[in-house]
């Protein structure tokens, strides 16, 4: 049996074509293992969705929300797990898992024995393997391709899951109507199989467990928080999914009950909806790159809400069917135009030490707010039918779009995750131990003559950039004595802590804010640094003389 080996380096096709990362042999075979297990996926929706179309509309609904739920509870955790652990493990092990999973789904439709609670149990189930496997996939991409490839790989990504979206659906629909639920789980089942194979047969280089030594799992997740909460540009990229997802969800988790309900339509009339929704992704992934060049990432935005938004209005007011089927292929457009430009903002904004638990936060926003969403929206449709709430999405959507002018994305200008080791290893007399702290971390600075407003004002990019990678605290104080003497200081809660400082956290966007501020100092003037450590337990050494680096 031959090995599957990473070659990004392949020469067909050209480096710059939106096809290249697919030269690299195990991103080309995960990505057509992908394909297999995503439409799995889909038809195991339609089955799981079907199953339940005689049941309430909330109950329908819930399975959205049994899918999604999951991520709000464990997408944090498999961030930190993808940052700290094994990623191909992680992978496999969530892959056997969700194999498991699936097998019981399949036995159990079989066998007749398929409950709605047993159901709904089970998409759990699978919701939480989808989750721990998510951070970890997007996690190894930079193992699979070449750092200037991540673009095109992130796109094909969601090409694939289009591609997944415009065929699982009509085939899952076609399959449970011939021949019943029990064989598109059973398909969803094999599926996970392949992405198993491929990883086991990947060769693989031994990777280091990343973070701090010793660090521990709410320390970990603390760190995420930490970076995500005072990073402004990632937070808006949430604050636009969050303006965006409730409104989106109306659609996704009404669907069935419009195919059932206003078009009198089957299982197979409700898979080619969901097919007409993917082949719209797919044509939008293509129309994506001319998009955000003539509209910008803005507009991008924007016109997705509102397009999104009149979809919502044709569902609520429309019972055609193929008129539907057509304002569908729009939804698809509009529903990758909106996702794909928010994704590419996480990815060029978070450096890699947090990459996984930035996307995790991402990931939680996300599917999150669908859980949340999809049920309060049938239930408004068992009180108030389908039209009012659809209708509602709709206005949603519209708010979405108007609040850009208020809250529009912020420009990628200016930033740049990648790693800057610009910190000296601090001179000290002593090697403290990685869980010694916490540690203060005091620096002094003589500010040129008519400069300290200028330099305050640099010191709060100074203090953002401090607290995402790692201060506790942070305090910037002016000399009551000496106006042009400064003093900012920040607790560390470790030295391992202060140390990754050092070696990976800092970013060359947060070298860019020091080297601004430190234009306004007194020329030739340095800033001179002190590591301070707690002695509440004694001191750590006997008494010593010592200086250090930043």
């Amino acid at each position: 049996m031959s090995t599957v080996s990473p070659s990004p380096s392949t020469q067909s096709p050209k480096p710059d074509s939106a096809w290249a990362p697919l030269a690299a042999r195990v991103f080309r075979a995960l990505w057509i293992a992908q394909l297999v297990s995503n439409i799995g996926s889909w038809m195991q929706m339609v089955g799981a969705q079907w199953l339940l179309i005689g049941h309430d509309a909330a109950l329908v609904t819930l399975i959205q929300t049994a899918s999604s739920l999951p991520v709000v509870l464990l997408a944090l955790p498999s961030g930190v797990v993808a940052d700290r652990y094994d990623r191909r493990g992680v992978l496999l092990a969530a892959q056997f898992a969700m194999f498991a999973v699936s097998g019981a789904l399949t036995v159990l439709a079989f066998a007749d024995a398929l409950t709605p609670v047993l159901l709904l149990v089970l998409t759990f189930l699978l919701g939480c393997g989808t989750t721990l496997m998510g951070p970890a996939w997007q996690a190894i991409q930079p193992e699979l391709v070449e750092r200037r490839q991540l673009g095109q790989a992130a796109a094909l990504g969601g090409v694939n899951i289009n591609l997944a979206r415009a065929v699982g659906p009509a085939v899952g629909g076609v399959v449970v109507a011939a021949a019943g639920a029990g064989w598109v789980f059973a398909f969803n089942a094999v599926s996970y199989l392949g992405i198993a194979a491929v990883l086991l047969l990947w060769r693989r280089p031994p990777t280091d467990v990343t973070g701090p030594s010793g660090e521990k799992l709410l320390t970990a997740l603390d760190a995420g928080r930490r970076y995500v909460w005072y990073a402004p540009d990632i937070r808006r990229v949430l604050l636009r999914m969050v303006l965006f997802i409730p409104g989106g969800a109306a659609m996704w988790a009404l669907l069935p009950l419009v195919a059932s309900r206003s078009l009198h339509l089957g299982s197979g009339g409700y898979g080619l909806l969901l097919g007409a929704v993917g082949v719209g992704a797919v044509a939008g992934a293509f129309v994506l790159p001319r998009s955000n060049q003539v509209l910008g990432a803005n507009g991008t935005l924007g016109g997705g809400a509102l397009i999104f938004a009149g979809v919502l209005a044709v569902l609520a007011t429309v019972h055609i069917p193929w008129l539907v089927t057509v304002s569908l292929l729009f939804a698809g457009l509009a529903w990758i135009g909106v996702l794909a430009t928010l994704n590419a903002a996480m990815q060029t904004r978070l450096p890699g030490w947090v990459r996984a638990r930035g996307l995790a936060v991402y990931l939680l926003v996300f599917q999150g707010g669908q859980a949340l969403a999809a049920p309060l929206w049938g239930g408004l449709a068992d009180q108030l039918g389908l039209a009012i709430p659809l209708l509602a999405g709709s206005a949603l959507l519209l708010v979405s779009a108007v609040s850009l002018r208020r809250w529009p994305l912020h420009g990628a200008d200016g930033v740049d995750p990648s790693p800057s080791e610009h910190w000296p290893v601090p001179p000290l007399v002593f090697e403290p131990g990685p869980a010694d702290g916490p540690v203060l971390v005091t620096v002094s600075y003589r500010v040129a003559p008519g400069n300290a407003a200028a330099f305050s004002d640099c010191m709060e990019h100074v203090a953002r950039s401090r607290r995402r990678t790692g201060a506790l605290t942070w305090g910037l104080y002016q000399d009551g004595q000496d106006p042009g003497h400064f003093i900012e200081n920040y607790l560390v809660a470790s030295w391992s802590e202060h140390l990754a400082q050092h070696s990976d956290r800092l970013t060359l966007t947060d070298r860019h804010h020091e080297e601004q501020a430190r234009r306004l100092l007194v020329p030739g003037s340095r800033p001179e640094v002190t590591h301070a450590f707690d002695t509440s337990s004694g001191p750590v050494v006997p008494q010593s003389k010592g200086g250090g680096g930043q």
